[in-house]
Order: C-alpha cells, then structure tokens, then sequence
C-alpha cells in the first residue's frame, strides 16, 4: 500500500506540472453543462454579431450533448431530460441558423419539450432571455420595480437585502421589465408553436401576491423619498451605475455570464447601439472565458482560475511539495497577485472591515468571497512565516475572513447577514439561492478548520465558539451536513468534521461519531463513496449508486482526520482511488459543486485531482510517516 499510495501522489503531482500556465496559475475548466453555449449563440445572433465559427463549433458541443429522447439534461441521473435545458439548445440551434425544425433530432427535441408543459414550464431566468429575445410577452408588470433600489437600507426589505448574486442579476432585469425590452432580428426564429394558451410568468395567485407587493413597494417609496415625478429616472439611472461600476477590467459585469448576458440587453434598451464601447467589450469579455473541452468550446459561467490554483497549492504543499518549489511558488506569487484592495458590495453590511480577500476568477478585483480567500490563505500560510510580503497578505486576508462572519456563528460566501427571512416568502424561483447569503457547513467548516489549524487563535476565541455552535445546531439528524456550494451532504460532512477535528472538537464527541457512522454506512461496496445531484433538491442524501473519486475522497479524508490508524473502511477507500485515478468516464465529468439546487451544477475539472492528491497525502501523512 505505501508504495502505491506514493506513486499516487507522485502521478497526480506530475499531472499539476504539466497543466500548470506560464503565469503560475491552473485554468481547468468549469464546466457547467450547455446553457452558456446556448445563451452566447442567442447573444451573438441578437448583436447581429457574426462569428460563424464560434456559433458552428457551439452548435456541434450542444448536439453532443443530446440524449436518444431528444431532451438534455444537467447531470447523469436526472431522468429522462430537463426541460429548461431542451429549450434553451432548441432556441439556440435554430437561432444559429445551421439547423432547422424538420431536423430530427430538433423534431424530438420539441417532442420533449411539449410533452412537459412547453415553455411555460421552463425556469422564469429563461421566460426573462425569452421575453428579451422577443419569444414571450412581458408580463404586464414586474414583481419588483426599478424603484425598488431607492429604498433606504433601513426598510425590511431594500436593495442590499438581497445577495450579491440576487443583486447583479434582478438589476439589469429591473430595467428591461420596466422597458417591456424584445429585441428580434431577421435571423429569429419562431417558437409561438411551444406556448400553450397562458402567456405570462406567473400564476393567478402569484399575481394577485405580487400586484399587491408591487404596489406597496410604489407607494413607500414615494413616500420616503417625496419627489413622484423624479423617482422612475432616479431609480433607472441608479441602476444602470450600479451596473457600470461593477464591471471588471474583462468588460463583464461581475465576471458572471448570466448578468453581462442581462447587462448587454439593458444597456441596449437604455438606448446603447451594438457598437458601443460597454457593449463590445462586454462581449468580448465573454468570448475570453471560453474554454475546450473534448474538442468543443465551452462558454464558462466564469473561470476558477483562483478557486483551482489555491486547492493545487495548498493540496501540493500537503504532498510534500515545498513552498519553494518552483511549480509552488509560482502558483503563490500568482495569488499574491489577485488578492483584492478595493473596497466593494461586502463593505456595505461589513463596514469596519479592510479590504483583504480573493475572488473566484481570474479577472475578479471587487467582489472576494470567503471560500476564496481562506484557500488562498492555506496555499501561502507557509511562505508568510518567511517573507514579510506574504505574511502581510496573509494577516490582511485572515482579518478580512474574521470580520465576515456572520452574527449567527456561521460563514456566508459573499457578504455578511445577507439571510433575511422575508425574501423567501418572495414567490421567485429558487429564491433561497437566488436573493440570499446564509451562513453553510462547508463554507464555516472550511473557514473554521483554517482557523483551527493555520493561525494561533484561541480555541476559546468568540469566533471559534460560535462556528461550533453552529454547526452543531445545524447538523442533520442522521449525522451529515448540507453543503451548500457542493454535492452535498458528502461535502458538508467533510467540511464540518475536519473542522471540528481542528480546533480540538473529540472524535468521541456525540456530532463526530454520528458523522462517521454515517459516512460509513453508504460506503459502495467497491469502497467508494457517490452522491446524486437529486440530493440538493430533495434536501436528503440520494447515492448515485457509483462511486466518483472526488466524493471517496472528500469521505476518506474525513474519516483519516478522526482515526489514530487506518480502518478498514479507510483502506478500502484509498484502494478505491489509487485503483481510479485515471478513470475517465461519466463518473469523472459528474457535478459535484451547485449554484441553485435542480438548475446550476458545475463539473470541476480539477477535482478530480485535487482531493485524491489531499486524501493520499493526509493518509501517507498520519499513518506511513516520512
């Protein structure tokens, strides 16, 4: 076994050292499954903007994609298909012009998609770049009116209640529902034969609940502010400056596909033409997210240039791989380099705070997030005892992570007590990831190990206290934990006890052991671990009924950080991974990270290294010695 578990770590490190970029830095995609494909086609034809060769290769990765039945789906074990999927590649492949509707495989493609309540049915994100696209009516009015980011901050609902995320998206949308904005070409292709009779987003009781929302919002803010004829410009053009002053130096709007994408079109009905400078570059900002993958192009929601190269390092340093080591170093100096000095959104509920975080991608200079930053921090945590740089990175960043945690002793992944109750009694799709920022167990869990085992805090300190809380009070009662950002309750469990683990939490203690019952109960009988993305959306554990490297080794490094020696359930799942780690099948190209529970999953390329190469050294680490 020691020998295999070395040549292991010696295989996944000499992976890193060829996929490493020039800059220092590891850009493996993140995939996240066609809608970005589609959207950029649907982007590019609306702009009349003709780059044929991208649409063409687009076109072929969408049909690639396509199942026997005609449909598409987001991962492996959805069913029979997703519909909002279906519809965005039926949209998209006609819109392109290279395929038309008497195609077969676009035949079955509209056979699937009435058979499950046409578009009505489809996710409201996609009625809205249908509506803005020309393809379905605008509501008669919005749930929420441009007026709305007027609002004082002291109103129980306001502007800033919502999440970044919710924020950067409703924004341009606001916009365009207020300007009833369709934009068609003479390349728009006709989809009336997919509406069934209703033509509205909503349903009666929705719009009865929302009328009445709508008018209160009016009539307060009317009343707040006192100038009626002046609110409709005020709050239009407040809007489009939030929009403005969040673009990054790539041209997006915050680095996300989804809001440049809305970013783009509000701009247009404001009375931008195609050709202008906010709009070009906007485009062309996406277009540089692109990456390949099998031989297709793949339009990235955003990149995890960051994400990815923190994880490497610090899982290198883990192997053994000194911090002076060419491959480490570079990768250090690359994050030294992204760490944010900017003051942005997160300051608005946190603003005593320093600047001092990372983001998630590569072009990300205003809005850091936690996860981010405290990865960066493990990846440096070494240098920053011998070069004053780094340790004066490094004690920014640990203050900046200190000073968001939120009051309930939790960890959000953006900004600070951004959880109001209210905004999910909104009647919106997924409003639960859609408009907040709660506190998590992978994110607190992560933060607090980092806490517990790379900087002197007390363990009696006020944070650390209330981060155990909270995840004690929010373990599941059969032992695990939801991770919020992964699949799921796998990844939570990992996160919550190698958290607990390093900040002097017993493995006797009661919330340790029902977690390592738990673990080893759904263990596969081949030794690995694997979560279904059902798990998510049903809000319990589903198996995949496969086990996936990435979750067998979240599972075996959770149980080596509580054991004194190697189990039997330990060995059989390190067997596991050394017996797969150059598998390459759907297991590997399975999700394992979520953006909203039944719509968004992600495909971290990198994973697959990443956490084999952390379980083996922590496994080699413990239990073989030097």
């Amino acid at each position: 076994m020691e020998r295999k578990v070395v040549e292991g770590l010696e295989w996944i490190i000499e992976t890193f050292k060829q996929d490493q970029s020039p800059n220092g830095s590891w850009n493996y995609p993140f995939e996240t499954g066609i809608s970005t494909d589609c959207y950029m086609i649907i982007l590019l034809r609306s702009l009349e903007i003709n780059e044929e060769n991208l649409i063409k290769a687009l076109t072929k990765r969408i049909l690639s994609k396509q199942e026997d039945n005609g449909a598409w789906k987001l991962f492996y074990d959805e069913g029979e298909g997703n519909l909002t999927s279906t519809v965005e590649a039926y949209y998209a492949l006609l819109y392109s012009g290279y395929y038309h509707n008497n195609d077969l495989r676009l035949r079955n493609a509209k056979k699937f998609i009435l058979k499950n309540g046409g578009l009505e049915n489809a996710h409201m994100f996609t009625k809205i770049m249908l509506a803005v696209t020309g393809q379905q009516t605008w509501p008669k009015f919005f749930p929420i009116p441009v007026e709305m980011i007027l609002l004082p901050q002291s109103f129980p609902i306001n502007f800033y209640s919502f999440s970044e995320y919710g924020r950067t998206n409703l924004t341009p949308i606001m916009i365009l529902a207020d300007k009833k904005f369709s934009l068609k070409t003479l390349k728009s292709p006709d989809l009336s034969d997919l509406n069934n009779q209703r033509d509205d987003f909503f349903t009666d009781r929705e719009l009865d609940e929302w009328r009445s929302l709508h008018s209160t919002f009016k009539k307060l803010i009317k009343k707040l502010i006192g100038f009626p004829s002046e609110l409709h410009r005020l709050a239009t053009e407040q809007a489009k400056q939030y929009m403005l002053h969040r673009v990054e130096p790539d041209g997006t709007f915050y680095g996300y596909f989804s809001s440049t994408f809305l970013m783009i079109f509000a701009l247009l009905s404001l009375g931008y033409s195609k050709n202008n400078p906010k709009i070009t570059n906007a485009v062309a900002g996406l277009i540089s997210m692109q990456t390949e993958i099998n031989g297709f192009p793949h339009m990235q929601y955003t990149t995890a240039t960051v994400w990815n190269t923190s994880l490497i390092s610090y899982a290198l340093q883990e192997a053994r791989v000194s911090q002076s080591n060419p491959m480490v170093k570079k990768a250090n100096d690359y994050l030294i380099s992204r760490q944010h000095y900017k003051y942005g959104d997160w300051a608005v509920h946190n603003p005593n705070a320093f600047p001092g975080g990372w983001g998630f991608a590569d072009k990300n200079t205003i809005h850091p997030d936690v996860d981010d930053t405290t990865a960066s921090l493990r990846a440096i945590s070494r240098e920053a005892q011998m070069s004053s740089e780094y340790l004066h990175s490094w004690q920014r960043g640990t203050q900046w992570v200190l000073s968001m945690q939120n009051d309930d002793g939790g960890w959000p992944a953006f900004e600070k007590n951004t959880d109001s109750k209210l905004l999910k009694l909104l009647p919106i799709e997924k409003a639960e990831y859609i408009l907040t920022d709660p506190s998590s167990a992978d994110l607190t869990g992560r933060t607090l190990e980092y806490l517990g085992l790379m900087t002197n805090l007390n363990k009696n300190h006020h944070a650390i206290k209330a981060a155990i809380r909270w995840l004690k009070a929010n373990q599941e009662q059969n032992g695990s934990w939801y991770g919020r950002w992964g699949i799921c309750y796998i990844y939570g469990t990992w996160a919550a006890v190698t958290a607990l683990m390093a900040v002097g939490v017993l493995p006797s203690q009661t919330s340790i052991t029902k977690a390592v019952n738990w673990l080893k109960t759904i263990q596969n009988p081949d030794g690995g671990w694997g979560e279904s993305c059902k798990s998510d959306e049903k809000g319990e554990y589903v198996p995949l009924n496969s086990s996936t490297l990435t979750h067998t080794a979240w599972a075996v490094d959770t149980l080596i950080s509580v054991a004194e020696k190697p189990s039997y359930t330990i060995n059989k799942g390190i067997q596991f991974i050394l017996n797969h780690l150059e598998r390459d099948d759907w297991t590997t190209d399975y999700p394992k990270g979520q953006g909203m529970a039944g719509d968004f999953y992600i495909h971290y390329h990198s994973y697959r290294y990443i956490f084999p190469l952390l379980a083996l050294a922590h496994y080699r680490n413990k239990f073989i010695g030097k």
